[in-house]
């Protein structure tokens, strides 16, 4: 009876202690469960169903960013969009004038004994000088490339013009590059400033006309005073034989 007894106490306290094992062992499960779950679903609101990248897809897409930036960077063009061709035509052709103006000025310096001509070439020389630098900078920004010395037709004007001398040259100088190579140079700055198609080109073009109307002036007057000048001169030679 005592044996009966003790083996049911023993039978009892294995059972209540098998109870306890497996309800911490269901305990346990649960929570690894849990834990996976979240890890899982943490997982999948960083890399997926948020959209949200991951640390390596960040990375990328930075990467790609910044390329990106870089590109259009690169791509543009420093200065502004390049001159058309005829814009760029206009701009070499302005070079050209200043060019032939100031060859033609330094020459008339040294061959000329009339103070009044010599006083106009100076004019022409820091005039044109100034008008070239600026077109010159211009050239620069836009990357066109600018003629340095006087083309073959130029060449040819500057050679039977050094070919004259006293008044032949005076007279010559200020009808070639006094008139006639100022009025050209004024019909060009005038369609460069209506045709253009770059702004800064026809600006350029628009500060340089009042300063060749003043070259245009300045010849005229000089070739007016130098005509009546030599009115004078012959009125007297022409008196002189009279008076005798």
């Amino acid at each position: 009876m005592l044996k009966t007894k003790l083996v049911k106490g023993v039978l009892a306290v294995s059972a209540v202690a098998a109870l306890f094992a497996a309800l911490a062992v269901q305990a346990q499960t649960g929570a690894t469960n849990t834990q996976s779950t979240t890890g899982a679903t943490t997982a999948t609101g960083t890399g997926g169903a948020t959209g949200r990248p991951t640390g390596s897809q960040a990375g990328a897409t930075t990467g790609a960013g910044k390329t990106d930036a870089q590109t259009g960077m690169h791509s543009g063009t420093m200065g502004g969009p390049a001159l058309s061709r005829a814009d760029q035509k206009m701009l070499k052709d302005m070079a050209m004038s200043n060019l032939a103006e100031i060859e033609a000025a330094r020459m008339a310096q040294g061959k000329t004994q009339s103070e009044q001509v010599k006083n106009f070439a100076q004019q022409m020389i820091d005039d044109h000088t100034k008008a070239l630098g600026e077109v010159q900078q211009l050239a620069q920004t836009k990357g066109v490339s600018l003629p340095t010395e006087l083309d073959r037709t130029h060449k040819r004007k500057a050679e039977r013009l050094g070919a004259l001398s006293g008044d032949a040259f005076d007279q010559a100088y200020m009808n070639q590059a006094g008139l006639a190579d100022h009025k050209a140079t004024h019909a060009l700055l005038q369609r460069t400033q209506a045709k253009a198609k770059d702004p800064d080109l026809k600006a350029l073009a628009a500060r340089t006309i009042p300063i060749v109307d003043q070259h245009l002036n300045s010849a005229n007057q000089l070739n007016n005073d130098t005509a009546r000048g030599s009115s004078r001169t012959q009125g007297t030679t022409g008196a002189s034989p009279d008076k005798r």
